[in-house]
Order: C-alpha cells, then sequence, then structure tokens
C-alpha cells in the first residue's frame, strides 16, 4: 500500500465499512498495532473521485480491494485554458 493507491473498503477490511468506501491513500502509518493491521491517512472518495474527507482509518490491509485509478477526465468542449499576458520587461 502506498500513496495514490485507490481502495474499495468493506466489511472484510474492518467492520466499520457497513457501507462500503473508496479513499486514496496518503500514507501508511508507522503506528504499532495489532498484527494484520494498520492506520492509513487518506482521502475518502465521492462516486466522481472527488475527495469528500481526509480521514486516518484503521484496517487490515490484506482484505482491501485496489481499484485500478480511471483515466483522466476530458477537458469540457469549448473551453480553452486562459491567454498568457506577454511579460513586460523594464
Amino acid at each position: 500500500m502506498k500513496a495514490g493507491d485507490l481502495l474499495r473498503l468493506d466489511r472484510a477490511a474492518s467492520v466499520q465499512f457497513m457501507i462500503p468506501i473508496t479513499v486514496r491513500v496518503i500514507r501508511k502509518l508507522d503506528w504499532i498495532t495489532y498484527d494484520g493491521w494498520c492506520w492509513v491517512d487518506c482521502y475518502q472518495l465521492d462516486d466522481k473521485g472527488d475527495a469528500i474527507a481526509r480521514r486516518s482509518l484503521f484496517l487490515m490491509p490484506e482484505h482491501v480491494t485496489y481499484v485500478p485509478p480511471s483515466p483522466p477526465r476530458p477537458t469540457p468542449a469549448g473551453r480553452k485554458p486562459p491567454a498568457r499576458k506577454p511579460l513586460k520587461v523594464g
């Protein structure tokens, strides 16, 4: 488990996930805990993949489901990046 990994967490990972959630890992914490368990700093994601909350979660890494990253979202049609003004020197 490393920064950037997308995980699907359900009851197998911990009883706290009665309703499964998807998270993006920030880091795995080096806190001392029970064998087979760990603490993870992460962002909880909504259905669109946007972060809605930062959380520290206690879970069993053997029972998480890794989610493949989705392709980047396209830029809406007709939108152009802002024009840059030339830099004045002097």
